[in-house]
């Protein structure tokens, strides 16, 4: 079936914080098509109930490995239901199989059932009515910059890296800090500025400049009150490094 919609695409240094939209969650909107005639009121219902967490085992064509798993759904709401056909919009956690999803519904249905047709309308924090650009959009924009030196069109095709990782607790830094971070320093409490509320040990932390610059990702040492109270120990344990070295002086 035809599968349509946001798709993210990483340029150049940008390709190395895609692992941070893997556990972002994602909304589609799909076409559930019945083997059979299903009482609306019974519809509603049955897929009311896929709400929540579900086990799922990936389809023979897929990338990973072919066993259990559970995967959230956060909600599913009808948008319209003509005859055999029954238009939803799902929001699930990352690696949730739309069309599994569909074939399970069927099987409690008692008829069957198959995806006709799928969108993706978020990923993340890209989605379809705020950042979606065709390829034609970016033809269009890099002609406007090469003929004319027009950048507009071009900054609104192509999203600066830190748009990735939005949905992401943020640490923001001293400029003191920063270049200790790009030379594979873990973060110290010191080098704490501000942050936000809720962090908890192992959470995946986007590490910020105070011009809301992306830094690095790491992996937290110690929760928000703990960052927040102590005066020494390392708070988060660096992963991956995006900022070039150099681009803020060294203070040490």
């Amino acid at each position: 079936p035809k599968v349509t919609g946001v798709l993210p695409v990483a340029l150049e240094r940008a390709t190395r914080v895609v692992q941070a939209l893997l556990p972002a969650g994602k909304e589609y909107v799909a076409l559930m098509h019945l083997h059979g005639e299903v009482p609306e009121d019974k519809i509603r219902a049955v897929m009311k109930e896929f709400e929540g967490e579900i086990i799922q085992r990936p389809p023979l064509r897929s990338a990973v490995k072919r066993r259990l798993r559970t995967r959230k759904v956060y909600y599913i709401d009808i948008i319209e239901i003509e005859g055999k056909d029954v238009l939803f919009r799902v929001g699930v956690e990352a690696g949730t199989y739309i069309r599994s999803l569909i074939h399970h519904i069927g099987l409690a249905l008692g008829v069957g059932a198959h995806m006709a047709e799928l969108r993706r309308t978020r990923s993340g924090p890209f989605k379809e009515d705020e950042t979606l650009v065709t390829l034609h959009d970016l033809i269009d924009a890099y002609y406007f910059w090469k003929e004319d030196g027009i950048e507009e069109y071009f900054r609104r095709a192509i999203q600066p890296m830190e748009k990735a990782i939005e949905h992401l607790p943020k640490v923001w830094i001293r400029d003191s800090a920063v270049a200790a971070v790009t030379y594979g320093a873990d973060l110290a409490v010191p080098g704490i500025v501000k942050l936000h509320k809720g962090i908890k040990p192992g959470d995946l932390v986007a590490i910020m400049t105070l011009k809301d610059e992306l830094v690095a990702l790491g992996k937290a040492k110690m929760n928000t009150q703990e960052m927040f109270t102590k005066t020494k120990g390392i708070a988060v344990d660096v992963e991956k490094v995006f900022m070039p070295r150099d681009w803020y002086p060294k203070m040490w």
